[in-house]
């Protein structure tokens, strides 16, 4: 294979359609990124029956007691990272359930770990130390979709029976052939060459916002379109329970304010007083 056919399969890095950049003036920046940006939805949904079937999968593996990992490198890491320690507040899911893993550790949250994506061994030791099992499934993401650190974990993963897939914008990339289900959202060349923490980062951020709010839904941690189980943890969500509990039951801010300072959750608030009615 040679290098213009690596490059063709590599869209995310394929040279930008806007040749001069630097010559552009703010507006003209911005609103060339805002048009790029508006493609990644269209993207998305040329895929959301695949994107159905990993939700159900997931779904299927909370419930049973097993849990969801985020693998990732980069952006792609730190996006994970992103969502999965979102989930404990805004849905009262415990700790651990959904876990985010990144190359190079902790400290690559904010600062890159020299050549730590590189090694295609590192995420399947990372994994093993949480005690991966088949319970379990894990999440891959690389934009690129040839990151080794992600594409070796997975690679174990599926040869130990456990479910895998892949998130990327590339078609098909080692990642892809390494798991058991593929997502693949090809947003284009990015408006800078190669800039993955654009187009892809935001598909990325779009389909695991899908999933893991869908799962949570699925799981029974919303009801209505309300975050009844999040975590009463600031005056932001106290006051968000606090209206929550006034609108559905109609009753004032201090009655709702009552009402939280007894039960302690919005669940059990509203469950009170549906076992009054």
């Amino acid at each position: 294979m040679n290098g213009t056919s690596i490059m063709t399969e590599k869209v995310t890095e394929q040279d930008s359609p806007y040749r001069n950049l630097d010559q552009m003036n703010v507006y003209e920046l911005i609103t060339a990124i805002n048009e790029e940006d508006k493609t990644v939805p269209i993207a998305i949904e040329k895929i959301l029956h695949r994107i159905e079937t990993v939700i159900i999968l997931i779904t299927e593996k909370l419930r049973n007691g097993g849990r969801l990992f985020y693998l990732g490198a980069g952006t792609s890491g730190r996006l994970g990272i992103v969502d999965a320690s979102e989930l404990p507040p805004t849905y009262g899911l415990e700790f651990g359930k959904v876990i985010g893993l990144i190359a190079g550790g902790d400290d690559a949250i904010r600062k890159a770990v020299e050549f730590a994506e590189d090694n295609p061994e590192q995420g399947w030791e990372e994994l093993q130390k949480y005690g991966i099992s088949t319970t379990d499934v894990v999440l891959g993401l690389a934009a690129s979709g040839a990151t080794p650190w992600v594409v070796g974990a997975m690679q174990k993963c599926k040869e130990s029976s456990i479910l895998t897939i892949g998130l990327t914008c590339n078609p098909n990339t080692p990642l892809s052939k390494a798991v058991h289900y593929p997502i693949e959202v090809i947003v284009g060349p990015e408006i800078l060459s190669g800039s993955t923490r654009m187009k892809a980062g935001t598909a990325q951020k779009l389909v695991l916002n899908m999933i893991s709010t869908s799962v949570m839904i699925q799981l029974g941690r919303v009801q209505g379109n309300k975050m009844v189980d999040m975590q009463l943890t600031n005056n932001k969500l106290i006051t968000r329970g606090t209206k929550i509990l006034m609108r559905e039951l109609n009753i004032s801010a201090i009655e709702a304010g009552d009402l939280l300072n007894r039960y302690g959750s919005v669940r059990k608030a509203l469950d009170s007083r549906s076992n009054l009615s």
